[in-house]
């Protein structure tokens, strides 16, 4: 018998050998039915009651089924799951408890239990909660999903809902640090220039409180400007080690949100002490650059100093003023300055587009909230001559930092952008030459060779090439060690400008002054810091995009349902249909491909190109405007459905 059984699994054994299978990642429809796809690039279908073993996501092994000239698989072996900690609302039927994901391809109901620690009657039908799977039907010994509840997140009827579950989702932090409210300047033995008679001002938008930057310009005899940035010092406060600034490190960044700002130090610094303030002295850490006639960077200097605010500004404001628009005016004093820095910043933006590389302007949309969250405009906001007199001066005094950390510490936070990695540089290179620019691999390598294409490339004003091309472009990393930054067309960037914001900033600001005080530096910056900045930042943005994402359903939905036409951007394609991004005010929508044309099967996209056919003629590619109707505003995947206006 003992043989028989040896036999037996033996036999089972070469048949599992043998049998075809396929490993790949569980993509689920709302049909029932759902895809494998496979890291080569290959797709079986999954039928509906295999789907019932698997959740979209999941990493699995399956075997292959051929039926005539069918093929499908069904999943038996679970590699990686798909869900672990998650989003879901709970379900409460006759005593039952279950949870749903919150995901647009997760419709699965799955039987949950409530972590010892939570009061279950604290939790109710609808609520938003934290959820953990624990037993997946492809696991050994597990016959069915089953969850567990954590945390609740939100009550069904809290008008916080989107802030909430959105922060939840991403794991980031819901409320502002608390560390006390004893903060006395600290001894660094640096010495502070008074500079609280000169007449710095700020600019900020209207309701700003975590005022980083203050200005001071004055013309030089010869040509040119001597501008001074003060930046305020949380590190005057925060002692490193400090429990608010590991807690300043954890979070790494203030998270923005529309109506909501999650600060990365305590309220009483990030608003109050640190922020310039018009008219309270402030500890700073400054820098007097000099940039010539012809936009180009001189000499610089870098000092702590006590600084007073003259004016609180607003980019509205003086962008106004500027263009002789408006009824508001500067005091004399400010207002000499404010046309000093606008003669700057035209020099310096003609500098930079000759000798690096300067950024497309584009709007940005801005939600005006009531008290309970709710959307009464999104207004769209365009960079103006004030906006982009901050920006330069943050770039200038940025480039600063730059060559100043690179030359006498060695290492700081530095922000490295490649255009393109190595690995896509070929593939960059075969797609030009496809549309017959033939270019060599070091102008997409060498920041000098690269800064000569991309002027080149921007002179053809080809949305849809520049949309392909990103395609195979890198992102904006954090890192240790000087690096090029591609997107400015600089050959360092460190930013210190921030620090209220940035813990990355805070480390720069310390390393400043060690240079000032002619001290040794510490080792660099670990990579596991440099990570979890770069990694941190990624969840802020999407924590952003997901909120907005929400508010623009609330605030869509009566266009959809009175079919509202907008003009549109088309900023991606794929299998399905393509995306675009509504220019009135930056929402995006879906278009579905059956939406694009009566019949399915005249519908030929062809995602790798971003071109479609409708009826074997091409009617969109990525970059084109086009018009689109409002159909549909799905705030349970806070997703908006339209179609080509006819």
């Amino acid at each position: 018998m003992l043989q028989n059984n040896s036999v037996l699994a033996q036999l089972k054994q070469q048949i599992r050998e043998t049998t075809p299978r396929a490993e790949g990642v569980i993509k689920a429809t709302d049909k029932g039915f759902g895809f494998l796809e496979t890291d080569d690039g290959q797709s079986y279908f999954v039928p509906p009651p295999a789907m019932k073993q698997v959740l979209h996501g999941d990493r699995v092994q399956a075997v292959i089924h051929e039926n005539g000239d069918k093929t499908s698989v069904e999943p038996d072996a679970l590699l990686e799951p798909g869900l672990d900690r998650f989003i879901a609302r709970v379900q409460k039927r006759e005593g039952r408890l279950a949870v749903v994901p919150d995901h647009p391809l997760i419709k699965n109901v799955l039987k949950a239990r409530i972590k010892r620690s939570l009061d279950e009657d604290s939790i109710g039908d609808g609520d938003w909660v934290v959820a953990r799977l624990v037993r997946h039907p492809l696991k050994p010994d597990d016959r069915a999903f089953f969850a567990q509840i954590d945390e609740l997140v939100a009550k069904s009827d809290d008008p916080a809902v989107p802030w909430r579950v959105t922060l939840a989702r991403h794991a980031l932090e819901q409320e502002c640090p608390d560390a006390g409210d004893d903060w006395p300047l600290l001894n660094e033995g640096l010495t502070r220039e008074d500079l609280t008679a000169e007449p710095f001002f700020t600019i900020d938008g209207e309701k700003t409180r975590d005022m980083d930057d203050a200005l001071r310009i004055e013309p030089r005899a010869e040509g040119g400007w001597d501008l001074s940035v003060a930046i305020a010092d949380p590190t005057a406060y925060v002692e490193e080690g400090h429990a608010a600034d590991l807690e300043a490190r954890t979070r790494a960044f203030t998270v923005y949100l529309p109506g909501q700002n999650v600060t990365m130090l305590p309220e009483q610094l990030a608003d109050d002490l640190c922020s310039l303030w018009e008219h309270q002295d402030r500890p700073v850490l400054a820098c007097t650059l000099t940039v010539n006639a012809d936009g180009s960077l001189g000499d610089y200097r870098f000092f702590a100093a006590t600084a007073r605010s003259q004016a609180k500004l607003a980019y509205e404001r003086v962008s106004d003023w500027l263009e002789g628009q408006g009824d508001w005016s500067p005091e004399p004093a400010i207002g000499s300055q404010l046309e000093a820095l606008r003669d700057l910043t035209e020099a310096r933006s003609a500098w930079r587009a000759e000798h690096a590389l300067v950024f497309k302007d584009r709007p940005d949309y801005v939600f005006d909230l009531d008290p309970a969250g709710n959307v009464l405009e999104v207004r769209t906001e365009d960079r103006r001559i004030a906006n982009r007199m901050i920006e330069e001066s943050m770039i200038a005094a940025n480039a600063c930092c730059a060559d100043l950390l690179a030359e006498h510490v060695g290492h700081g936070i530095f922000n490295v952008h490649r255009a393109f990695e190595p690995e896509k540089a070929e593939a960059a290179q075969e797609f030009l030459a496809g549309q017959s620019i033939e270019v060599e691999r070091e102008q997409l390598t060498e920041l000098s060779r690269y800064k000569e294409l991309k002027r080149q490339l921007e002179g053809r004003d080809d949305a849809w090439l520049d949309a392909r091309l990103r395609r195979f472009q890198g992102f904006t990393s954090m890192s240790a060690k000087p690096g090029p930054h591609f997107g400015l067309g600089l050959a360092a960037y460190a930013t210190w400008t921030s620090p209220i914001r940035k813990y990355g900033d805070m480390v720069n600001h310390r390393l400043i002054k060690r240079v000032l005080k002619g001290e040794q530096a510490p080792a660099e910056a670990s990579q596991t810091l440099t990570e979890q900045l770069t990694e941190r930042r990624r969840l802020n943005r999407m924590a952003e995009r997901d909120v907005k994402d929400w508010l623009y359903v609330r605030y869509l939905t009566p266009a959809a349902e009175a079919q509202q036409a907008f003009e549109a951007e088309i900023i991606a394609i794929n299998r399905g249909g393509m995306r675009v991004r509504l220019t009135a005010n930056g929402a995006t929508a879906f278009v579905p491909a059956p939406l694009m044309h009566s019949d399915r099967s005249k519908v030929a996209i062809d995602d790798k190109e971003g071109r479609i056919q409708l009826d074997g003629t091409e009617r969109y590619k990525l970059g084109d405007v086009i018009q689109v109707t409002l159909t549909e505003a799905r705030e349970e995947t806070r997703s908006l459905v339209a179609r080509p206006t006819l």
